[in-house]
């Protein structure tokens, strides 16, 4: 396959594109839903395209940036899911190189069943707002109680629970990265 070939598949399917950046280790991770969007986003795979999923309630919106990260299988059957922190809201399809700094582990009752459902956090390489932070624990307490509050109300309008399991550094994060290349 030539290198043209091979950015044309990515371009109709960036869960295709790699994971990780092997120059410099940082994330490679595809926006799907912006910050302060009440409009929640997917890549559907079948018709590779961003599509509409749900919209929430007037009031609420995404606290932040959220996407994949590519060739990831997570335990909930998508790639696994990213918080990315940044200055302003990117848009649906958006790459962004980011720097892990670790992984909110949550857990959905969906009906009896018990899905792991963890979310990697990472600061965008180009950003001013998040220089500074180096790890999770480096974020203010109520960072960490408001998105626990926002899951707990995105998964409820779904018709599951939500719980907040914990809160691990980067390597924790490392490990489940590599659990979820593996299984993809």
């Amino acid at each position: 396959m030539s290198k043209h070939s091979s950015t044309a598949k990515a371009l109709s399917d960036p869960t295709q594109l790699r994971a990780i950046d092997k120059k410099d280790g940082l994330l490679q991770v595809i926006i799907e839903t912006p910050k302060n969007s009440r409009n929640k986003y997917a890549f559907d795979v079948e018709q590779r395209i961003f599509s509409l999923k749900s919209v929430l309630p007037a009031g609420m919106a995404f606290p932040y940036d959220f996407g994949f990260l590519p060739s990831t299988l997570a335990g909930d059957g998508d790639p696994i899911d990213v918080l990315v922190l940044m200055d302003e809201p990117a848009f649906p399809g958006c790459l962004l190189r980011a720097r892990l700094i670790g992984v909110i582990e949550g857990e959905q009752l969906d009906g009896k069943k018990r899905i792991r459902n963890d979310r990697l956090v990472a600061i965008a390489e180009a950003n001013h707002s998040y220089t500074n932070v180096k790890r999770l624990k480096d974020l203010p307490l109520q960072f960490v109680k408001e998105l626990e509050i926002f899951f707990v109300n995105y998964h409820q309008l779904e018709g599951k629970q939500y719980k907040l399991l914990g809160c691990k550094g980067s390597a924790a994060a490392q490990t489940l990265i590599k659990q979820a290349q593996k299984a993809a």
